[in-house]
């Protein structure tokens, strides 16, 4: 199976919460079969149903073998991952590029 080179990118808002979440698992799940890569710069807000989005997306992306990154965190976004207790959102399939 061929992967684009370059991973797809996608910004994340500032706001991640319950209004952020539909709109936010139909961006990825679009992108699904890419490899992707999370500008998360602008975060100042995560909530936990936005986290379940990411954290549903890197099972795919991980069922799929695609690679999944989170760029840039937020001081904020990780304050709020760190509140969560850390769960792993970047996946980097075995042999694939970093």
């Amino acid at each position: 199976m061929s992967t684009p080179a370059e991973p797809a990118e996608v910004s994340l808002p500032p706001v991640l919460d319950l209004q952020a979440a539909e709109p936010l698992r139909a961006e990825l799940m679009a992108l699904r079969g890419r490899p992707l890569a999370l500008d998360a710069s602008q975060v100042t807000r995560l909530g936990g149903l936005c986290l379940q989005v990411l954290m549903s997306a890197r099972k795919i992306w991980v069922e799929d073998g695609v690679s999944l990154r989170v760029n840039q965190p937020s001081s904020g976004f990780s304050e709020q991952l760190a509140a969560f207790g850390n769960p792993e959102i970047h996946f980097e399939p075995e042999g694939g590029l970093s």
